[in-house]
């Protein structure tokens, strides 16, 4: 099933064309990375998708209904994503807690699911250690970490992600692939996500978009060069 389908996409910023021929989908269960040069409109095109921009011709469409038929849930990691200050008043492990009241269950209390979801959430990050600390007091890559775990406890049907290990070494992205990489395989989730071509993460994909500078039009203009398939490894 198509998670995400996009169809002879463009897309300008003014009269000055940055995507053309865009055409690609995500299916339930695959892990698609997203790469391109600086300036390649690669966070255009997930806004894009997101239907937070509107593209000038063709479609990005996201599917309404899940495998299961419920409501498609989307978790969205823009870059930069965590914006905490130094007064924040919470602390790691309530933040995260936060994003499993979902759908409706805002006056529920968090059963034993629930907290399992939280603690493999911060332990995938390499945050459960700091789940006491106040958010004001972490540093800025941590609290990119903890911005992302509240995601993975959200237990969306599909990720987005724009650059989500920027400050991470080398194990902590490894140990962040292999989570998505069990989501993807094991509980049937989509990942489109855009990334730097580290070699570590071609281990864990499915699938590499690579957007390229199209030699016949604006300096700014890219199309989709390739999608091409990589070994799966068992999850």
């Amino acid at each position: 099933m198509d998670y995400i389908k996009v169809e002879n996409l463009a897309f300008s910023y003014d009269a000055e064309p940055v995507l053309q021929d865009i055409n690609f989908t995500v299916k339930a269960g695959e892990f698609v990375i997203l790469t391109g040069e600086n300036g390649a409109a690669k966070s255009t095109l997930l806004k894009s998708v997101l239907g937070l921009l509107k593209p000038q011709e063709g479609t990005a469409k996201i599917a309404p209904t899940n495998i299961h038929g419920n409501k498609m849930m989307v978790g969205y990691a823009p870059q930069q994503i965590s914006s905490f200050n130094i007064g924040f008043p919470s602390k790691v492990l309530e933040f995260v807690e936060s994003g499993r009241y979902q759908n409706n269950r805002w006056f529920k209390r968090l059963d034993q699911e629930d907290k399992e979801h939280v603690r493999k959430a911060l332990e995938s990050t390499g945050m459960w250690d700091l789940r006491h600390k106040k958010i004001g007091e972490l540093s800025g890559g941590q609290k990119q970490r903890i911005a992302l775990a509240r995601i993975f406890a959200t237990d969306p049907d599909l990720f987005v992600l724009d650059e989500p290990t920027t400050g991470m070494d080398k194990e902590s992205r490894e140990r962040f692939y292999r989570l998505l990489r069990h989501n993807s395989k094991v509980h049937n989730k989509a990942i489109l996500m855009v990334t730097h071509e580290h070699e570590d993460i071609k281990t864990y994909m499915d699938r590499q978009i690579i957007l390229r500078r199209k030699e016949d039009s604006p300096w700014r203009c890219f199309s989709m060069d390739s999608c091409s398939g990589r070994s799966k490894p068992q999850p």
